[in-house]
């Protein structure tokens, strides 16, 4: 068996987690393609970034802003979120809301938080290598991708493609090694190369509503003091706007912290979130949206976020005693 992978029972339950948020292989056809990419088409943050500054945004911050176009389509969940918004958040977007410090991380700490849910009924699907593999993935055959889609150059789905093969292509930030899989034996394949021998076999961890609720954003308290996991390495991996699944994932060298949060909603909601913090942000662009939201500075916080349901972490696997 290759290295890096814990047993057979670790690919087993990527599936399952896969499955469950709708993300299974299925075959592709041309209006699902336009359905999915529609639901997920990023508004612009990341399109309007340099892709050649070295102060270039932590991008799998940013990436979560590709998750709120599914509100904006639906009008009934958009009022949702403005009648629950809190009133001395009205000027930030609610998808922005996903952010937090180390030093919140204690029992009874409550704060705003968007969770964007998705309908596995119109979610991207992932492919398995043998069907990925044969189609490019490059900006410079976009008009062929495109033609190979059935979408127009002018329309939105083409520059959703057009975004997820840009942000793929920039050059990493300093420290960062990243890599967007196409499947899931290549996201494997990455995780893997990361790990290395020293930290073989890893898990996956991702986080899990215990309840069903169609709120997106609302109040959540923490019920329990948060679980740090050890993580000597971590590769984050991120869903991409694309006719089907896309995964940014990523490592970086500095230090990073992964936590797992139970959440209790105002509504009733649980959660066992899986959260991020970042302890150096000093590389950091100012105009980062973390900062804006909780009001620091680079290099003057650590930034902490939670992970939608369909974004995963790969960590090492506990050695049994």
């Amino acid at each position: 068996m290759g290295i890096g992978f814990a047993s057979s029972s670790l690919f087993l339950h990527l599936l399952i987690v896969l499955f469950v948020h709708g993300i299974g292989a299925r075959e592709l056809t041309k209006t699902h393609q336009e359905e999915l990419i529609d639901h997920n088409h990023m508004n612009g943050d990341v399109s309007s970034m340099d892709s050649d500054s070295k102060e270039y945004d932590d991008l799998h911050i940013i990436l979560y802003d590709s998750q709120k176009q599914h509100i904006m389509n639906d009008q009934s969940k958009q009022d949702q979120v403005h009648a629950h918004h809190s009133s001395h958040m009205d000027h930030m977007d609610t998808s922005s809301m996903i952010f937090f410090t180390v030093k919140d991380l204690k029992v009874g700490k409550k704060l705003p938080i968007y969770f964007p849910k998705r309908d596995p009924s119109t979610s991207p699907h992932l492919l398995p290598r043998e069907e990925a593999d044969p189609i490019p993935f490059s900006s410079k055959q976009l008009p062929y991708l495109l033609e190979f889609f059935s979408f127009s150059s002018d329309s939105p789905q083409a520059k959703a493609m057009k975004d997820t093969l840009k942000e793929c292509e920039t050059k990493p930030l300093k420290g960062e090694t990243k890599f967007c899989a196409t499947s899931l034996e290549s996201m494997l394949d990455f995780t893997r190369g990361i790990m290395g021998l020293e930290y073989s076999p890893f898990q996956v961890l991702s986080t899990s509503h215990l309840t069903k609720s169609t709120k997106l954003y609302q109040n959540y308290t923490f019920l329990k003091m948060p679980e740090e996991i050890p993580a000597p390495k971590m590769v984050a991996c991120h869903t991409m706007p694309y006719p089907y699944t896309i995964f940014y994932c990523h490592s970086q060298h500095s230090e990073n912290k992964v936590f797992k949060v139970t959440l209790g909603g105002e509504n009733g909601d649980l959660v066992e979130a899986i959260a991020v913090c970042h302890m150096d942000t000093s590389q950091w662009s100012p105009d980062h949206v973390s900062f804006r939201v909780l009001g620091v500075q680079p290099g003057t916080s650590s930034v902490c976020h939670f992970f939608p349901a369909d974004n995963f972490v790969w960590v090492p696997k506990p050695v049994s005693i």
